[in-house]
């Protein structure tokens, strides 16, 4: 089993979000974000493997926007095996695991997606953008994608953004993409649209 330092909070609930944080973030980063979201489903938190200096990410990159794809595989494929062991250890319902990450957590869980689309029933993307081009456009069907991005985000160009958009529309999740006026950090009006969309899920 690919071993991931975490945090479990079980609620009792058929759902479970599967939080992942940020560059230089940690397993309690979204935790308080995730409470916000849905604060009756279950919560597991783990932390990025991969170290950038004294900062904690999901893969390596060799800049800004600059990914290792093979560190993605790799990293990718090591969540996924890590989510199915948690999902045995800690009893939650596999099928019904959202991912809610944030800008490098956010690309994470577009890789698990993209590249493992039977570990994540959907979920919640902030800040994402296209990690890699897939080898082909997986089955998304019945899935349920909101991304949040920022119209001035430098981080996230909107060529890359869109990019994720299509693969995602491709495979045929049911994607929400909304867009505001900011940057890269996020808002209140955001979270409150997302513990919106959330409250739609059934308990």
């Amino acid at each position: 089993m690919a071993e991931f330092k975490h945090v479990w909070v079980d609620r009792g609930s058929p759902n479970t979000l599967l939080l992942l944080h940020g560059t230089g973030g940690s397993e309690t980063d979204l935790l308080p974000i995730g409470d916000t979201l849905a604060p009756t489903f279950n919560q597991l938190s783990p932390a990025g493997r991969v170290m950038e200096g004294p900062m904690r990410r999901f893969f390596r990159r060799y800049g800004e926007g600059k990914f290792d794809e093979s560190s993605i595989r790799e990293e990718a494929a090591a969540l996924a095996e890590f989510v199915r062991w948690a999902a045995g250890a800690y009893g939650f319902d596999p099928s019904r695991v959202y991912g809610v990450g944030f800008s490098n957590g956010a690309n994470i869980a577009g890789s698990l997606l993209l590249l493992h689309p039977t570990v994540l029933a959907g979920g919640m993307l902030m800040r994402p953008m296209l990690p890699l081009e897939p080898p082909e456009v997986p089955d998304l069907r019945g899935k349920r994608v909101l991304t949040v991005n920022g119209e001035r985000d430098e981080m996230a160009p909107l060529a890359s953004v869109e990019r994720l958009h299509a693969l995602l529309r491709e495979g045929g999740a049911d994607l929400e993409a909304v867009w505001h006026s900011g940057g890269h950090g996020l808002t209140r009006g955001e979270l409150s649209h997302g513990a919106g969309w959330f409250a739609g899920f059934g308990e």
